[in-house]
């Protein structure tokens, strides 16, 4: 377990990237560490270790809602609590929740602690509203025929954001397109979740 002061868990390397270049773009005076446990499992299965890991100031856990919210945050309220973590709202909060507890804990639910998702459909609002290939990138997606498809229906909104990155300059990688500047924090909930970082680990 990291001695790190300040510790933000997150489910893999797709989260640890794309988080971690928005800290370098928005918020580089803001210091923690990103710590990738390889899977929502193990995100949970870390976080009594380390909220009681001795030097520890602030600990944010970032996973992703899937198809059942509701779920989500009763998986990691039961693991705070078992970690001793007194304060816990019953519902996670809109902008990100953060409680006044020692270390500092905060909780942000994929992709905007109120709807069903993932980390791609948060970087899907990081697209700017204009840009001219996204409604193309959908379309190629949805015109597919459904014996072709190789993914889930509950993985469309993937399918969708990586055929954008396929036409990047730096093709691929959804952290690489925030630090070429191909998305925006303009809009929410990347605002939000910038606040949310700034606020966690001040």
């Amino acid at each position: 377990m990291s001695s790190d002061p300040k510790i933000l868990l997150v489910e893999g390397q797709d989260d640890k990237h794309v988080i971690r270049h928005l800290q370098e773009k928005f918020l580089p005076m803001v210091g923690f560490r990103i710590r990738d446990a390889g899977n929502r499992e193990k995100v949970l299965d870390a976080i009594y270790l380390q909220i009681n890991e001795p030097g520890c100031t602030a600990v944010g856990i970032v996973v992703d809602a899937d198809d059942k919210l509701e779920d989500r945050w009763r998986a990691v309220s039961d693991r705070l609590k078992r970690a001793g973590v007194v304060g816990i709202p019953a519902s996670p909060c809109r902008d990100g929740t953060i409680i006044g507890y020692t270390p500092r804990v905060g909780v942000w639910l994929m992709p905007d602690n109120q709807s069903s998702g993932e980390i791609e459909n948060f970087v899907q609002t990081m697209i700017p509203k204009d840009d001219a290939v996204w409604p193309r990138a959908k379309a190629y997606i949805r015109d597919i025929p459904d014996k072709d498809k190789k993914f889930s229906r509950n993985k469309i909104s993937c399918a969708e954001i990586y055929a954008w990155l396929a036409t990047r300059e730096v093709p691929g990688r959804m952290g690489t397109a925030i630090g070429l500047g191909d998305l925006t924090a303009d809009e929410k909930p990347c605002v939000d979740f910038l606040k949310w970082i700034g606020d966690l680990f001040k």
